[in-house]
Order: structure tokens, then C-alpha cells, then sequence
């Protein structure tokens, strides 16, 4: 099968890493499946996506904050006659600030949206890679996964359960023909800090953002050459290396000092 007939759903796909990850798929002529909230959003991808590579490209609507949401997906797509080849889960959400004092049902709905709808659409098509002995899966994760995160307590425990996860259910596959690589990137310059009202954090005003597209590129090649899981960016390499030597008490005391607020221009 060539790519001109393969299908690459993509969560998260008007913005960020996830655009920018439909971005590399359309270049390679995979056809795409484009997952977001957003109808509006979608379609403007969409005809973007059609005009610039002349793929198919199917949009589906949906919030992943509710819980049966990614079924919906599946089912929309298999209502449609798709096979989907490629799965990137990429959508995520986190909130900042001392965890006694954030707002649970949003933390519910980050667990839901950053866990439950991984869970549930890799659950759903990796059934039927595994039954045709051919797939691929990209779980965006971070390097927040691999550090505890202070004042991101939550966005950091979900994304140490998705690397875990993927690593878990590679080891599972690792015979049946199925590529499941996880994404760590660092900071990086999307919306996600707008979204979880961490603008002001030191980490985000006072220091460097990864450019998506290259954050996309390195998780691309490391699912096309099967690897188990990338880090994004060499200094992220190194905070995660060095993580792993420090005792886990300190790298949260630092890690705390750089999420608190920043003091510039204040």
C-alpha cells in the first residue's frame, strides 16, 4: 500500500506539534483524519492541507474532555469505511498553579483529555493494527513525564503515565508489525501555555521555546524508524539525563523555582 492510500488520524490537529505533525504526514501523501474541537478550524485546515498536497482529508468534530468523545471518533471514522494506518495522539491540555488551589473539574477533564482519550483511541485502533499485523502510533508525551512538576502537578503525572503507557504496549506489539514511539518535547512555543494560564511562569517568559515544527520533525522520524521514544531538543536531552542522576527531592525543589511566577516587569 502506498501512502496515497494510507490514512494518518491526528488529534490535535489545528495548532501546535499536532498541525505540524499533519503537516509532515500530507508532505509524505498520507491522507489525513484531523481531530479538534473546532469545526471552523478544521475545515480551514482541511482545504489548506487538500490545495497544498492533493490528499483526502476527513475532519472530525469533537471535545475530548468528555469522556465518550474518542469512541465517537472511532466510530465516525469507521462509519466512514477508513482504515486508519497512522495514529498520532498529540491533544493535551495542563493548568498551572499550587494544586490546593486549582480547579479539580478542570483537572478532571486534563486527565481525561491528556490520559482517557489516548487510552481509549489507542485501545480502539490498535486492536486492528494488531489484527492485520501492520500500524503505527505517536504518543505525544513531554519531559514534564520524566520530572516532577511543581505547580503542573497534574499535566506532569499524566504525561509520566503516557510514557509509561506507550512503552508498556510496545513492548506488548513488538512482534506484530506495529511501530509505537512516544514524543518528549520540552517547552515549546504553542498555545498550550495560553491555555493553561502559565504565561507568567519563569519557564515560559524567561526561557527558550522549542520551534513545533522541529519538536514534529524529530517525533516524525522516530516513528518512521521505529524507535522507542524521542527527547526533543538537546538541552531537554541533558535536563532529562541529569534528572535521572539527582536525587528526585532536588530536581522538584528546581523544577519549582522554575515554574514560579517570573519577576520581569514586575
Amino acid at each position: 500500500m502506498t501512502n496515497k492510500q494510507k490514512y494518518a488520524l491526528i488529534t490535535g490537529a489545528t495548532s501546535g506539534i499536532g498541525y505540524e505533525l499533519a503537516k509532515l504526514f500530507a508532505q509524505d501523501q498520507y491522507n489525513l483524519v484531523l481531530v479538534a474541537r473546532n469545526q471552523e478550524e478544521l475545515d480551514q485546515k482541511a482545504s489548506e492541507f487538500k490545495q497544498q498536497h492533493g490528499i483526502e482529508v476527513v475532519t472530525v468534530a469533537k471535545d475530548l474532555f468528555k469522556r465518550e468523545a474518542p469512541f465517537e471518533v472511532y466510530d465516525a471514522v469507521k462509519a466512514q469505511g477508513l482504515q486508519v494506518d497512522v495514529l498520532v495522539n498529540d491533544a493535551g491540555q495542563g493548568q498551572y498553579g499550587e494544586f490546593t488551589e486549582t480547579d479539580i473539574n478542570r483537572e478532571l477533564d486534563i486527565i481525561q483529555l491528556n490520559i482517557g482519550a489516548y487510552v481509549t483511541l489507542t485501545k480502539c485502533f490498535l486492536k486492528e493494527m494488531v489484527g492485520r499485523g501492520d500500524g503505527k502510533i505517536l504518543n505525544v508525551s513531554s519531559i514534564g513525564g520524566e520530572l516532577p512538576g511543581p505547580l503542573q502537578a497534574v499535566y506532569h503525572g499524566t504525561k509520566a503515565f503516557v510514557t509509561s503507557f506507550t512503552e508498556a504496549i510496545r513492548e506488548e506489539t513488538k512482534d506484530k508489525g506495529i511501530s509505537i514511539t512516544a514524543l518528549l518535547p520540552g517547552v515549546t512555543d504553542t498555545d498550550f501555555f495560553n491555555k493553561a494560564d502559565m504565561t507568567e511562569s519563569k519557564l515560559v517568559k524567561e526561557g527558550s521555546k522549542a520551534d513545533p515544527a522541529k519538536v514534529a520533525q524529530d517525533g516524525y522520524d522516530a516513528l518512521m524508524a521505529n524507535k522507542d521514544k524521542v527527547v526533543s531538543g538537546l538541552k531537554n536531552k541533558v535536563q532529562v539525563a541529569v534528572s535521572n542522576i539527582i536525587p528526585d527531592d532536588l530536581v522538584a525543589a528546581n523544577m519549582h523555582q522554575q515554574g514560579k511566577p517570573s519577576e520581569e516587569n514586575k
